[in-house]
């Protein structure tokens, strides 16, 4: 059974209704159609019907959906079918056939390009080269076969107008390569030969220079074998098709002079059906005499050979020659066939040419394994037209053996599986068209012995004189009649038409036309005109025109007897094959995705016996499946099958489970498989499947998602446990290259100043700031340890000054020693330096300070912006302002106390202000009194800062100057 579908979409298997009549099954077959499901089931049966849109249901993610799965395990679909026949081919080492049949329109092409495609995707996985080439070659078959077999009809924009049976040979592992391809070409015996894809093809898409190498023109509109009514048949795509068809015959191995002379033969069939014919007197003479040389150089023969042909037909009678001259109608008469004759001539050449470079060479079957084959034949339906001729008749003769096959091997298969089975076997009452198949070809008393009869014949053989033998030969045959039989059956005309009663329905066939088309009409003259070109591909195709006029030959054989003789061939050949079938249907006649005809599709259900198809499946049993494939599907029903069960035996275990649901009654047990009976009873199957289906899937996620849970929390602590011990690493790893690093600092000269610190890891990067910390407090207490008191004061000063003026200013005077009391100085103030010690000491004793912190020349600066100078003396107590010029005599004594703050400019005039509580500020610039390369601004500040250590405050402004407070 299919994958269980909805039933807003119907029953996906027609077996699996709940009674078998027409009206239920164009019921179901709308349903599906409308809801977009175009393929069904009948068994292992494929019924499509043509959608006539394109749907995505055919890439890669679909082909891997069907590849190597059951039947019913998957929605109804070609890929299904063709993995089935694929599968019987490889693993049971069986020959099988697809066949796929429907009327003109209804998708047979396309299905077989399709199954084709399916075979081409799932074969060598390996990519191995040779299988490659063969599996291009034999999908570019398709491409070339179409455009010369397929033709534009009124009906259908892609109607095949031959029957075509591909065997494609795959060795012992599955592989494709090589084929064959048989083809059962109808065109040869139609009236008109205008339909084919390729000439509008040629005349759109082939480049200027190659159209006039052939003096033909674009336009299709030029060439009556083109038009259908006045109706121009091309296509908006012929260009890019004529590419297409062009470079697939290259791919498959046609040469340069072989593809020019396929161009030829199609250009003269063109030029040939522009002749035209007229009369002088007693004389048939052609009226556009310009075409015959254009026809000459394309054939590669003489002029008045072409010319001779096409007005006059030879004829030997003993060892005499005749030349009889044609009259205007039989003149056109063997121009076109001459033009038929040399289309098909030349399809089946193309077909006999890719038979040769796709055909298995060299083959060993002790060396390289059996070659088996899978066969697809993709061939005509039954049709029935208002005025069905020649043509039909043979389509519908190739249907009834089709069907006579179908319903035996369906029938065969069914009993001997059932026999296989040691189940009771039912029979099956059916209607067997052997009666139809034997009016049509027996010896001697059939349609078609009559008609080659009829043809064989001396002297003038008309229609009504064949209608005339069938009347007297099958007068009492129970499916023919005709008017002259049935003189009440007014809808048979007399002398005209007969009927035959087909397994699809009643067909009337008009005898009009059944002489000519079943006669080898081609004059011998045009036969030896081509056969004596120069062009050795056209000369091939002719071997008969080797014959000299007076050698006699035997009669050819007819139109009817070479079909006749290749549908019992093929019939044989698909007999020995495992079948499996394709019935396409076409749901309307304006090719509309949303139109299906309720009565058209009737019609056509009817005509490929699926009703009947149906009938013989569910006559037995609707349902059959192995028991461990049972199992599989329902084990979860029952709770002695789920999840495993004990029980002896798979049978033993399925008893179990159907006994337990109560149907037991509906059922049989085979050998291998289970039987069952109704549909009903699957359904109600599948209802409980999908219950259980529902809760074990709740479960299932519950399990996993604990699973899932359970997973990712041991990923994380093992992620977690490989972090630390790799942190434990990266930090251990660090320390030992610090420690190494580091090691003889002690005895190095700046003591580890030059050591590059390794890069510490992220976590780390923090210890490293306060190792360094740590490092620069000891590498500093290191330098100061073996410092005096007073050089310890100094540089504890220094640091406050950088630390305050840091950044602002550009020389601190740090590379010096500071002396504080520059007054004293000899260096700094030689004359003076006696007299200011004195005024030092005087001050000491009047004021109790204790000691000078700094003293220093300053220039003044007041308020009106003029400037003196002065000395500043700054002790722990005081700061005073002193007159040099008067014996260093202080002029102002402000107590320490009252100093507020000190800004200094960031600038080389090493200006100072003392803010006091009075807003009395002492402006000074201590750099007109000292030498130019000495800046003392720092000095001064770190002197102060050490003073007045832990409530010192540094305020910085880009338009001010610094400021300490």
């Amino acid at each position: 059974m299919a994958e269980h579908e909805s039933l807003e979409y119907g029953k996906a298997d027609f077996v699996l209704l709940d009674s078998v009549s027409m009206e239920d099954f164009m019921a179901n077959l709308k349903l599906r159609f409308e809801k977009g499901r175009i393929y069904s089931y009948i068994g292992e049966v494929v019924v499509s019907v043509n959608p006539y849109r394109a749907m995505n249901i055919y890439g890669r993610d679909t082909i891997e959906q069907y590849k190597g799965r059951e039947l019913y395990e998957r929605p109804p679909h070609l890929f299904a079918i063709a993995d089935a026949a694929y599968k019987a081919m490889k693993r049971r080492n069986k020959d099988t056939c697809i066949v796929i049949s429907g009327e003109s329109g209804a998708g047979k092409t396309e299905a077989s390009k399709y199954i084709m495609q399916y075979i081409a995707a799932i074969t060598n996985p390996n990519q191995r080269a040779e299988i490659e080439r063969v599996k291009n070659m034999l999908l570019k078959s398709n491409c070339v076969l179409e455009a010369f077999g397929n033709a534009k009809t009124n009906r259908n924009d892609n109607s095949s107008r031959f029957g075509k049976y591909m065997d494609i040979n795959f060795d012992f592992k599955g592989d494709p390569i090589g084929g064959h391809i048989s083809n059962y070409l109808l065109e040869k015996v139609s009236e008109v030969l205008n339909l084919f894809f390729f000439s509008p093809q040629l005349l759109i898409g082939a480049p200027d220079s190659l159209l006039r190498s052939l003096h033909i023109q674009k336009d299709p509109a030029a060439y009556n074998y083109i038009r259908v009514g006045g109706q121009i048949k091309s296509g908006i795509n012929d260009g890019a098709d004529f590419k297409a068809v062009a470079d697939a015959m290259k791919v498959i191995g046609f040469t340069g002079d072989e593809i020019q002379t396929v161009y030829k033969i199609l250009a003269t069939i063109l030029h040939l059906g522009n002749l035209t014919f007229g009369v002088d007197g007693d004389v048939t003479l052609i009226e556009n005499v310009k075409l015959v040389s254009v026809i000459r150089e394309l054939l590669s023969t003489k002029e008045e050979n072409v010319e001779k042909a096409l007005l006059y037909r030879t004829v030997a009678t003993g060892r005499d020659v005749i030349e009889k001259q044609h009259t205007t109608q039989e003149a056109s008469y063997g121009r076109d066939a001459l033009a038929k004759a040399m289309y098909e001539r030349l399809f089946c050449w193309i077909v006999g040419r890719i038979n040769d470079i796709i055909e298995v060479k060299n083959y060993d079957v002790k060396v390289h394994g059996k070659n088996t084959v899978i066969g697809v034949l993709d061939i005509y339906g039954f049709e029935i037209f208002q005025n069905n001729s020649f043509e039909q008749f043979c389509i519908n003769y190739c249907n009834e053996k089709l069907q006579q096959l179908f319903i035996q091997l369906v029938l065969k298969q069914e009993q001997e599986e059932y026999q296989r089975e040691g189940i009771p076997w039912k029979h099956i009452d059916y209607f067997n068209n052997q009666i139809i198949v034997d009016l049509v070809e027996q010896q001697h008393k059939g349609i078609f012995a009559v008609l080659d009869e009829a043809c064989m014949n001396v002297g003038k053989v008309t229609d009504e004189v064949f209608l005339q033998g069938l009347n007297g030969k099958l007068a009492k045959h129970a499916h023919f009649t005709s008017r002259k039989l049935s003189p009440a059956d007014k809808s048979l005309e007399f002398d005209r038409d007969f009927r035959i009663r087909h397994y699809a329905g009643d067909v009337v066939y008009s005898v009009v036309g059944f002489i000519d088309k079943n006669k080898d009409t081609l004059f011998q003259d045009f036969k030896r005109l081509l056969y004596n070109s120069s062009n050795q591909v056209l000369k091939v195709m002719w071997p008969e025109g080797k014959l000299r006029i007076t050698e006699v030959t035997k009669r050819p054989l007819t139109a009817a007897t070479l079909f006749k003789t290749s549908m019992i061939s093929l019939v044989e050949n698909l007999a020995c094959k495992e079948p499996y079938y394709v019935r396409c249907i076409k749901p309307n006649d304006v090719k509309s995705p949303l139109i299906f005809e309720q009565e058209r599709c009737r019609h056509q259900v009817e005509y490929l016996g699926l009703l009947e198809n149906v009938r013989v499946r569910r006559a037995g049993f609707a349902y059959r499946q192995t028991y461990p494939r049972f199992l599989q599907r329902y084990k979860m029903i029952s709770k002695f099958t789920w999840p495993n069960h004990d029980l002896p035996s798979d049978k033993d275990a399925v008893k179990k489970l159907l006994q337990g649901c109560g149907f037991e009654h509906d059922v049989a047990y085979g050998k291998t498989k289970v039987f069952i009976r109704t549909p009903r009873t699957l359904f109600s199957l599948e209802e409980q499947r999908a219950d259980m289906v529902q809760r074990i899937v709740l479960f299932l996620q519950k399990v996993w998602r604990g699973t899932l849970a359970r997973m990712r929390y041991r990923r994380m602590r093992a992620a977690h446990t490989i972090l630390q011990a790799y942190r434990r690493y990266k930090v251990k790893s660090y320390i030992r290259e610090v420690n190494r690093r580091f090691r003889n600092v002690q005895t190095m000269k700046d003591y580890g100043r030059r050591v590059k610190w390794p890069t510490p890891p992220k976590v780390l990067r923090k210890f490293e700031e306060a190792l360094k910390n740590i490092y620069n407090r000891w590498w500093a207490w290191t330098l100061i340890k073996g410092l005096s008191p007073e050089e310890t004061l100094q540089v504890r000063a220094k640091v406050a000054s950088l630390e305050a003026l840091k950044g602002q200013r550009g020389d601190l005077g740090l590379q010096r020693a500071w002396e504080g009391n520059y007054l004293v100085s000899k260096r700094d103030s030689p004359d003076t330096a006696s007299s200011f010690t004195l005024v030092s000491s005087e001050l000491q004793r009047k004021d109790k300070f204790m000691r000078v912190l700094f003293s220093c020349n300053v220039r003044k600066i007041n308020r009106f912006h003029k400037t003196e100078n002065r000395a500043v003396l700054i002790t722990d107590r005081h700061l005073y302002k002193m007159d040099p010029l008067k014996q260093y005599k202080p002029m102002k004594s402000i107590p320490l106390y009252n100093v507020t703050g000190v800004s200094v400019s960031p600038g080389k005039d090493q200006l100072v202000v003392f803010h006091t509580k009075d807003s009395r500020d002492l402006v000074v610039c201590l750099q007109g009194m000292v030498p130019a390369n000495e800046s003392r601004i720092g000095e001064l500040v770190g002197t102060l800062l050490k003073k007045y250590s832990g409530s010192a405050e540094v305020k910085t402004a880009s338009d001010t100057p610094c400021g300490v407070q």
